[in-house]
Formats: C-alpha cells, sequence, structure tokens
C-alpha cells in the first residue's frame, strides 16, 4: 500500500508540475506578445503646421437675380400676328417683341379720327361764326365738346391698338419663345421672358449676431459651381432694415459686374463677404481633430532616440487644444499648437499617448478653404 500510494503521489505531483509549467509558459509567451503589441508602430498620415493669412469674412449661400426682369405676356387677347425676336437675342429698350392681329381695331381708330377731324373743322368755323353772330355761343359750346369727346375716344383706340403690339420696357436679353405666328392668345400668356444681365444681383442673408459687420460698399466674392475655380466680385448694394422674425437673420443684396452675361438668374453661389484686415492663423484639417464632449484634441508627433535604423522613434502626445472660425476642410486652432508642430492627420482613432507612429505621405486628406462640390 505504501508503495502504491508513493507512485500515486508521484503522478499527481508530475501533473502539477506540468500544468503550472504550462502556465508559467503561457504567462510568458502573453507577456511577450503584448510587449511586442506595445512596440508596434501605427501607420498614420501627418502635416507640419505653418501660420496662415487668414481675412476675417461672413460665408452664405445666396441666390442670383436680374437687376431687372419680367415675363413678357399681352394685356389683350387676341391673335399672333408676328414675334419678331428670336430665341437668346439681346434686345434693346423699345424693340418690338409681339404684334397681335389689330386689322378691326386700326380700322376704327381710322375712322375716330376721322370724326375727330370733322368735329375740328365743325368747332373752327363754329368759333369763327359765332363773332358775326351768325351762330350761338351754345352751338360752339357744343362743338368744343364735340371735339374733345372725339379727341379722347381716338386716344382710347390708340391705347388699344398700342397695347396689341408689345415692346422691351429694358434692355435685355430675351429667353426662349413660347408662341408662335397665328396662335391664338388669352391675356396674360406668357410669351417669354426678358432679364438684364449686366449688372446681376445675388441676395443672401446674415445672422443676427454678424449685423453690424456688414454695410453697404463693403467687397464681397461669389464662387459657384457652375463655373468650377472661378471668383467673381462684387459689392454690397442694399441692406433690409429689419430681420425676419423666424430666423433672426437680414436679407442682404449684392451687386456684381456681369459683362459675359455668364452667371444667370436662379443660379446660386457661395458668398463670402471680407470684415476686416487679413490676421495670422494656425489652421488644421478638421480630419486632425477629436472630437469629444469634454473637448477637441489631436496627436502631436514627438521625435525619440534613433532607433535600429537609424532614425530617430517617433511616439505621439495628445493634446487639448481650442478651436475657432471653419473654413471648408479646414478649422482654426487658437490655442494648444505653435508653429512648426507636426500633427497626426489620419490614424489617429488606433493612437493613444506614446504609441509609436510610421508616418505615411500615401494618404492626401481634403484640405481646401473653398471647397466646391464634384459631380463625378
Amino acid at each position: 500500500m505504501t508503495r502504491r500510494m508513493a507512485i500515486m503521489l508521484a503522478i499527481v505531483g508530475a501533473i502539477l508540475a506540468l500544468f503550472i509549467g504550462y502556465k508559467i509558459f503561457m504567462g510568458m509567451m502573453i507577456k511577450k506578445f503584448m510587449a511586442s503589441m506595445g512596440n508596434k508602430a501605427e501607420t498614420v498620415a501627418a502635416m507640419t503646421v505653418t501660420p496662415q493669412n487668414w481675412e476675417p469674412t461672413i460665408s452664405a449661400v445666396g441666390s442670383l437675380r436680374a437687376v431687372r426682369g419680367t415675363d413678357i405676356a399681352p394685356q389683350l387677347a387676341g391673335v399672333v400676328a408676328s414675334v419678331p425676336f428670336k430665341s437668346g437675342d439681346d434686345v434693346k429698350a423699345g424693340d418690338v417683341l409681339l404684334q397681335l392681329a389689330d386689322e378691326d381695331d386700326v380700322a376704327n381708330l381710322n375712322s375716330l379720327k376721322a370724326s375727330a377731324e370733322l368735329a375740328r373743322i365743325t368747332y373752327e368755323r363754329n368759333k369763327e361764326l359765332v363773332r358775326t353772330r351768325a351762330v350761338s355761343q351754345a352751338a360752339l359750346d357744343s362743338a368744343v365738346a364735340t371735339y374733345k369727346s372725339a379727341l379722347a375716344q381716338v386716344a382710347a383706340q390708340q391705347a388699344l391698338v398700342n397695347k396689341k403690339q408689345i415692346k422691351a420696357p429694358f434692355a435685355g436679353r430675351v429667353g426662349i419663345r413660347l408662341v408662335d405666328v397665328g396662335q391664338y392668345l388669352t391675356a396674360g400668356t406668357k410669351v417669354t421672358t426678358l432679364q438684364a444681365l449686366d449688372p446681376i444681383f445675388i441676395d443672401f442673408s446674415v445672422p443676427q449676431q454678424s449685423v453690424h459687420l456688414v454695410k453697404p460698399g463693403q467687397k464681397i466674392t461669389l464662387t459657384t459651381n457652375a463655373f468650377p475655380g472661378e471668383t467673381f466680385t462684387g459689392e454690397i448694394a442694399a441692406i433690409d432694415p429689419k430681420l425676419d422674425s423666424e430666423t433672426r437673420n437680414v436679407a442682404v443684396r449684392a451687386e456684381l459686374p456681369n459683362p459675359d452675361r455668364r452667371l444667370l438668374p436662379g443660379m446660386f453661389g457661395s458668398v463670402k463677404v471680407v470684415t476686416g484686415e487679413p490676421e495670422k492663423i494656425i489652421a488644421l484639417p478638421q480630419t486632425a481633430i477629436t472630437f469629444n464632449p469634454y473637448g477637441q484634441s489631436i496627436f502631436i508627433v514627438k521625435k525619440g532616440e534613433p532607433g535600429a535604423d537609424g532614425k530617430p522613434v517617433l511616439t505621439v502626445d495628445q493634446t487639448f487644444i481650442t478651436t475657432g472660425d471653419t473654413r471648408g476642410d479646414e478649422i482654426a486652432v487658437l490655442k494648444g499648437l505653435k508653429d512648426g508642430d507636426m500633427v497626426v492627420t489620419s490614424g489617429q482613432i488606433k493612437l493613444k499617448n506614446g504609441s509609436h507612429i510610421v508616418i505615411s505621405d500615401s494618404v492626401k486628406l481634403p484640405n481646401d478653404t473653398s471647397p466646391t462640390v464634384q459631380d463625378r
């Protein structure tokens, strides 16, 4: 029994030794693995910051409208006799745009003119005869009244004839012709549109807190995706004297030269109003900043001692910053960053204080102060 007990104890001891050895071995391997993971360098993108000249501006989205613009339509019903213009023509003030059939009206006008001429002759004759007392003063007064009535009828009929001919009320560019010769039009039927395109207005709104920064004569710049990469300049022409009670914004109108007439009413664009002199600002791409409920932070790259490859070992230091205005893809940094600092711009989600990094230049992130929508 003693011998058998000793053998069993030896076997149990061996099993325990193997188990303990296995645990120690696994602990060492896990520790080694974690240590290797802790020293693994993460690949990120980074940039060195330098101050930029930022002009204080107010940004808004506006809509273009013509200085003068209207839809051309007849006041009277009638049949189209002629349409002298071509779609897209530039016309002068007074050019005929539409002629309705007016033969009956012209004939009636000529008849009334003849009656007016007869009334004038009768009046002139009675005026001479009243001096010789050949006719009474009452007859002269009646002749005067008849003559004036005839002139009024001529004027009324002339106005009717004039309404059958539509002329351009101002110089501008006509749109697409919407009627044809021989077509019967009711009063108010749209014939075309007429727009004066040079100069052109852009209407936009400014929030209540920025009202004191805008004034007539201030310079503005306009960009639109209709002409990518181009900037149009103008100045503020008028500011509405009251704010919208719902949005608390004030309406602003600016005027821009448009000599080539490329800017068209109805287009929208991004407006920037310069409100002061340029100032030095350190700015970062918005992708470089981690936004949290407790603040905004960035990772600043630190250079350490040279590694096995002779290059400095790069680590990161998480730093909280204070941000300011936003310009497109960029955001101003007011505190927490200085000229010459290198900041991680991509890949920071996998970083923590002291993480080892490798900088890659293969990733190019958007960093434009005036981005535009691009169709692809």
